[in-house]
């Protein structure tokens, strides 16, 4: 009975209340169903499980036959004004370290602020850096919902149900955050690319904080048409790791790669810059400058560095202004030589 096309379907949680779930659930996966539940009692815990599971209404009885039109009359509307999933057209971009402790997180929440100010577009941050992502700690909120929520509504995910999902910041950036527990089990490719496909057809950018997912460049949307930012520090520990990942995504043609060198000192003793490009085996496209400072008050505050001037947020703002295909505005100075 369930594979038939039904614009509403009604289902009674009291008899077998965990079976009713199922039900619901299997039910919404559709995606064109409207579900409604009923049952006599209002307990809130129940009412938020039926609306992860995908059910739209939620009934008390007893009811009169004046509140199931108006439910019958709502749902009849609401069909008819499902979205048709639109061909994906959004921009990714992805951030992933060489090493831990290299500045991922910090680099992927402060350049998706500054490219959700710089584009005046939709931006998305998804914190993929699954089990202990903080990209929410570093953007001052607290999330009510997170991606474990996504993943576990893989089978109804849509740009409305996602929408659900999702904090916004001051700057008007929003975000995906990671659980605020720690979540031991990993999301599957498959779901991280429904996830992705979703986003994408609901926004024009869409910024993935991958930590050390070293192997998610192989999930379907991380394509040539996508950006992978690899972060890296000028140690030999961290430039080992990105000459290997930089070797095996150019073998079987990864994404767009651009190497970027955080907490970068031109007065580094150790390691000059031709130095660094030969054993990156490409030349690095960004230097964040150290600023130690900076990034202290950052985590202390909770304020984006995207957000006031510093040598960081000025390197950020060129990497974002390039992504949404702006032109770099920095101030050149310019040196005069007065002569006698």
């Amino acid at each position: 009975m369930l594979k038939g096309k039904f614009d509403a379907v009604l289902v009674d949680l009291d008899s077998d209340p965990e079976y009713a779930l199922d039900v619901v659930e299997t039910i919404a996966q559709n995606g064109s169903t409207i579900v409604m539940v009923f049952s006599e009692k209002a307990d809130p815990l129940m009412m938020m499980r039926c609306m992860r599971a995908g059910a739209r209404e939620f009934l008390t009885l007893p009811f009169n036959h004046q509140t199931v039109a108006d439910a019958l009359v709502w749902a009849s509307a609401r069909h008819s004004t499902i979205p048709v999933p639109r061909k994906a057209n959004g921009r990714l971009f992805a951030f992933l370290g060489a090493k831990g402790g290299s500045g991922v997180t910090m680099l992927a929440c402060n350049f998706a602020v500054s490219l959700a100010r710089e584009s005046g577009q939709k931006t998305l941050l998804i914190d993929l850096n699954l089990p202990l992502g903080d990209a929410a700690l570093n953007l001052g909120i607290v999330p009510e919902f997170t991606t474990l929520d996504a993943f576990q509504n893989i089978g109804r995910l849509d740009p409305v149900f996602l929408s659900t999902l999702l904090s916004q910041c001051e700057s008007g950036l929003f975000v995906l955050a990671a659980p605020d527990r720690f979540t031991p089990s990993q999301a599957s490719y498959s779901s991280i690319d429904r996830l992705l496909e979703v986003a994408l057809q609901a926004f024009d950018y869409v910024v993935v904080d991958a930590g050390r997912k070293l192997n998610l460049w192989r999930a379907k949307h991380f394509d040539q048409s996508a950006t992978y930012y690899l972060v890296t520090q000028v140690g030999i520990a961290e430039l080992r790791n990105a000459n290997r990942l930089i070797t095996q995504i150019s073998a079987q043609g990864g994404p767009n790669l651009e190497v970027v060198i955080n907490r970068y000192d031109p007065d580094f003793p150790e390691l000059a810059d031709q130095e660094v490009t030969r054993a990156l085996t490409m030349p690095a496209r960004w230097r964040i400058p150290n600023n130690y400072a900076a990034v202290l008050r950052m985590q202390n505050t909770a304020k984006p560095l995207a957000l006031e001037d510093s040598s960081i947020s000025r390197a950020i703002c060129r990497m974002s202004r390039s992504a949404c295909s702006k032109p770099d505005t920095s101030e050149k100075k310019k040196w005069f030589r007065f002569l006698p």
